[in-house]
């Protein structure tokens, strides 16, 4: 096996970042509104938020897309 290339100085590989998405973003995407959501949440039916601020809260893009692809597929069957 042939020895690696040396890296450019500086440069690193590093993993996509996981978009967060605000309310007003997650209500259009999933059709819900706020009220709604939070009740989901608290239900253990909806994806929760995380902080990003003193009073900020966010929901991880990859959350909202594996909950609407749950609502999508047939009964019984998970994808």
């Amino acid at each position: 096996m042939a020895p690696s290339a040396p890296s450019a100085p500086g440069s690193r590989i590093t993993a996509p970042r996981e978009r967060l998405l605000r309310l007003p973003e997650v209500e259009q995407r999933t059709g819900l509104k706020k009220s709604s959501i939070y009740a989901g949440m608290r239900s253990g039916t909806f994806p929760r938020c995380v902080t990003i601020g003193h009073r900020a809260v966010a929901w991880p893009e990859s959350l909202i897309d594996t909950w609407i692809a749950s609502r999508l597929s047939p009964p019984g069957v998970m994808q």
